[in-house]
C-alpha cells in the first residue's frame, strides 16, 4: 500500500490536531503517511520531500505549522501538487499561523482551512481525490448526506424540548 496523501507537520506537538485529518483519511480508506518536517529547522529535508512527493505517488499534501507557518508555502513553491495548509494554534490564538499560510504570493497557492481545522483538511483532500475516484465520489456523497441527516435529527430533537415561552 503506497500513500497518496502526505500529512506533514512542523513538529510532533501538532499531532493531536493533525490526527483528525488522519482519521478522515483512514475512514475513507485512503493510504497516507505522516511526517514531521520543519521549513526552518530541516529545510533540506523539506526540499527533498517536496521535489520527490509526486514521483512517489503522492497526490495531495496537507501541511500543518504554527507561529511563522511557512511549511505549506515552502512545499507549494517546490511542487505542482495541491497543498492544504492547517494553521496550528500555538501563539496569538493561531492568527500568526493563519496569516502566514493564507497570504501566499500570486502563483503559489496554499488552500487554507481554519485554525486547527485538520478535519476539514482531510475532507478537502478526500474531495480532491474524489474527482478521479468513483468509489470516493460515492462515499463522499454519502458522508454529506449523513451530515444532513444528523442536523435533521438534532432539529427534530429540539422540537421536543419544552419551555413555557418556546413557540415551536
Amino acid at each position: 500500500m503506497n500513500p497518496v496523501v502526505s500529512i506533514i507537520m512542523g513538529s510532533t506537538s501538532d499531532l493531536p490536531v493533525m490526527e483528525k485529518a488522519a482519521n478522515v483519511l483512514n475512514d475513507f480508506k485512503i493510504p497516507f503517511e505522516i511526517n514531521a518536517l520543519s521549513a526552518h529547522r530541516t529545510p533540506e529535508a523539506v526540499e527533498q520531500f517536496a521535489k520527490n512527493a509526486q514521483g512517489r505517488g503522492i497526490k495531495v499534501i496537507i501541511a500543518a505549522a504554527g507561529m511563522a507557518a511557512h511549511l505549506g508555502g515552502v512545499i507549494a513553491s517546490m511542487t505542482t501538487l495541491p497543498v492544504i495548509g492547517v494553521p496550528i494554534k500555538s501563539s496569538i490564538e493561531g492568527l500568526d499561523a493563519l496569516l502566514s499560510i493564507v497570504q501566499m504570493p500570486p502563483g503559489i497557492p496554499v488552500a487554507t482551512v481554519g485554525i486547527n481545522g485538520a478535519m476539514n483538511a482531510g475532507i478537502l483532500a478526500v474531495q480532491i481525490l474524489a474527482l478521479s475516484d468513483e468509489r470516493l465520489q460515492k462515499e463522499f456523497a454519502q458522508f454529506k448526506e449523513n451530515l444532513k441527516k444528523k442536523i435533521e435529527k438534532a432539529n427534530a430533537e429540539l422540537a421536543e424540548v419544552k419551555y413555557d415561552y418556546k413557540t415551536n
